[in-house]
């Protein structure tokens, strides 16, 4: 079946104070193939948006390239709004911006740390020594990742002992540790089991309240139960992008509607 990649419907908001992070005409080549074409997108702050398509649709390329972590491995064309300015630019403190717009992984990657360790190390290299303050932190960060009832007791042990689902859990709490105003997650669930998927889901949209998330994932289960809005990708392109009760019962694109419906992908 041949679809026509020029059909696309993308939603714009009308109040640019209402934007968390957007990106203008963005597109990523890895050497001289292109990988990701003609981004233009508005995140909303205080909400999930969650990006959803097959693999290799550019979903984790386009995530990666919001908080920079493409650098190394390829050239990213167009502009990263945040705040007014263009993060994209050569001349940005990345450590700096990471600061802002955090991210959690596909799978979990504690640091070979104590609990206590994993959220302070960042802290500290921050410049923050204060114990008392320390401690808060820890606590603070372990409570919003709903996570501090089953490790509280145990802050000083290794955060290798804990269960996957615990882990990824850790893993955003030293995310949130440093007060990020965004949190990219790349198919945070994707090694979980379903239980654990579900507490991290439960934990997620408890943080929308503090955070603007946006999170690549293959279930599409997830990003209806989770997520705010959608965006539909596909080889490459933003298809899609609107309110997820939009996309799931009455996406305006044939293509989105296909890849929902099972028909492809």
């Amino acid at each position: 079946m041949q679809y026509n990649l020029e059909e696309k419907y993308i939603k714009k908001f009308d109040n640019p104070d209402t934007t968390a992070i957007s990106t203008e005409h963005l597109d990523v080549f890895y050497g001289s193939k292109q990988a990701f074409f003609d981004g233009s997108l508005e995140f909303q702050k205080n909400k999930i948006t969650a990006l959803i398509g097959a693999s290799g649709s550019g979903k984790s390329t386009y995530l990666r390239s919001l908080n920079r972590m493409n650098d190394s491995v390829a050239t990213v064309k167009g502009k990263i709004m945040y705040r007014g300015i263009d993060i994209n630019r050569p001349d940005i403190n990345v450590y700096e911006m990471r600061k802002q717009i955090g991210m959690v992984f596909q799978r979990p990657n504690p640091f070979s740390k104590s609990i206590r360790e994993n959220i302070t190390f960042g802290l500290k290299e921050n410049g923050i020594k204060d114990k008392s303050k320390l401690d808060e932190i820890v606590e603070t960060s372990l409570k919003q990742a709903a996570i501090w009832d089953e490790v509280k007791d145990r802050l000083d042990s290794s955060a290798l002992a804990l269960s996957g689902g615990q882990q990824q859990r850790l893993c955003i709490a030293r995310a949130i540790a440093m007060k990020p105003d965004v949190l990219l997650l790349d198919e945070p669930a994707s090694a979980l089991d379903p239980i654990s998927t579900l507490k991290l889901e439960e934990t997620l949209l408890d943080l929308k309240k503090d955070f603007s998330m946006i999170i690549v994932t293959h279930n599409m289960q997830q990003a209806s139960r989770i997520s705010d809005y959608t965006g539909f990708f596909h080889m490459g392109n933003v298809i899609e992008y609107d309110a997820t009760k939009d996309i799931f019962t009455r996406p305006k694109i044939q293509l989105t509607e296909d890849y929902i419906s099972g028909n492809f992908g």
